[in-house]
């Protein structure tokens, strides 16, 4: 989403905006409620928006990568099965949360289903290919069992890892209408 128009105020001119102004939303402070999302100008977005779409992503990423890897594990299946089923997971519950909010915004399914894989695939591919990276690197980390602290420090310290790697690439898209930016339209 181009955010040139949405951003540029009656002037057309972006750099006349003060900082914290509502971005020539008259009436309306700090864009109708979503201080958080001020940063979306171009070339503005602030760490703390990237971190909050970074997060956003990585819940739904943790959520399914824990998920894959409990399922996998318990099942005694091997690490290239384990992996594969935690990495769709991730990417299931990392486009299902975004689809969540986005249906809820009156969008069909198909629209939803458009909108997350926009705004979300880049984001997700970084953190699985950093988490599943540290995991697979980590001495012992693919064959700890669930009860070893290896297995969750390996896992947790990933998911850490890839929030770093993650937030300044979203942090990229965002400045570039893209990744959270294409969700900031619909809430």
């Amino acid at each position: 989403m181009d955010h040139t128009s949405h951003d540029a105020g009656a002037t057309g001119d972006r750099a006349a905006l003060a900082p914290g102004s509502s971005g020539g939303h008259t009436g309306r402070s700090s864009h109708n409620g979503h201080s958080d999302h001020a940063g979306h100008r171009h070339g503005g977005v602030t760490w703390s928006t990237a971190a909050k779409a970074t997060l956003h992503c990585l819940i739904g990423c943790a959520i399914g990568e824990i998920l894959g890897m409990v399922i996998g594990t318990a099942l005694m299946w091997g690490n290239l099965p384990t992996m594969i089923l935690a990495i769709t997971l991730a990417f299931l519950f990392g486009y299902s949360f975004t689809m969540f909010a986005v249906l809820r915004a009156g969008v069909d399914f198909r629209g939803a289903v458009k909108v997350a894989l926009a705004a979300d695939t880049l984001s997700i591919a970084v953190m699985e290919f950093v988490d599943n990276g540290i995991i697979a690197l980590v001495p012992g980390a693919m064959d700890a069992h669930l009860t070893d602290a290896l297995f969750w420090s390996s896992l947790l310290g990933g998911f850490v890892v890839a929030f770093v790697v993650t937030t300044p690439v979203n942090k990229w898209l965002i400045a570039r209408g893209k990744g959270h930016a294409v969700v900031h339209a619909y809430h």
